[in-house]
């Protein structure tokens, strides 16, 4: 996927500590693709199933770099505090197997839930994985919906 250009709608950027720890993180656990990178800027572009998200080292690694900074405030663990990411993924369970396994820091396991949207329920299956620094990264996979009982 390399070189493709892929558009969202919306696309975060996080901040991290260490761009190699995170993007090993994203791309050896979680299976993210790196479509691009900036290592001047300590910057990557990911992608997953569609999904795609920024990252971005708070210090930038090399002379070169522009420097700018969109932090607003001191950077604390566990960033993003009160905010979930929400990605849909047609594998959930075993992309909980795999990050199980490497050792990730699952912070919910693994779950059914409905959560009713009007006269509806929506179904997910899914779960809750905290990348390097904190972010909270809830992956789900569609189950439906059903009437509300």
């Amino acid at each position: 996927m390399r070189g493709e250009r892929l558009v969202t709608k919306l696309t975060p950027e996080l901040s991290c500590t260490d761009i190699t720890k995170s993007l090993s993180f994203y791309t050896d656990v979680l299976g993210f693709s790196v479509q691009y990178t900036r290592p001047e800027d300590g910057f990557a572009m990911l992608e997953r199933q569609g999904s795609r998200l920024m990252l971005d080292q708070l210090h930038a690694i090399a002379p070169t770099s522009t420097g700018r900074s969109w932090v607003t405030a001191p950077m604390e663990y566990p960033f993003g505090r009160g905010i979930n990411f929400q990605i849909e993924a047609t594998d959930v369970d075993e992309l909980h197997a795999h990050a199980q396994k490497c050792g990730a820091n699952i912070y919910l396991p693994i779950e059914e839930k409905w959560y009713r949207a009007d006269d509806t329920e929506l179904g997910n299956r899914q779960f809750i994985v905290l990348d390097p620094d904190g972010y909270m990264l809830r992956f789900f996979q569609d189950l439906g919906t059903r009437p509300v009982k």
